[in-house]
């Protein structure tokens, strides 16, 4: 499916939130995501099915000033 992650479309084929993290192999454990611009807690990306056209932002927090 084609979805568009941090402004980049990008064809996937992870059908939640967590497959998707894993397919792209982010951390997750400091990470926030949102799907369509409504946050996904952590707890719930395993339940978070994606659609075609979705748009994911995945946020990591970094160091420095």
């Amino acid at each position: 499916m084609r979805l568009t992650i941090n402004g980049e479309s990008r064809e996937v084929a992870a059908e939640t939130l967590a497959a998707l993290l894993e397919e792209l192999e982010y951390d997750t454990e400091f990470l926030a995501t949102a799907r369509n611009g409504d946050l996904v807690p952590a707890k719930e990306r395993g339940d978070c099915r994606l659609s075609d056209g979705d748009r994911i932002e995945i946020l990591s927090p970094r160091q420095g000033g």
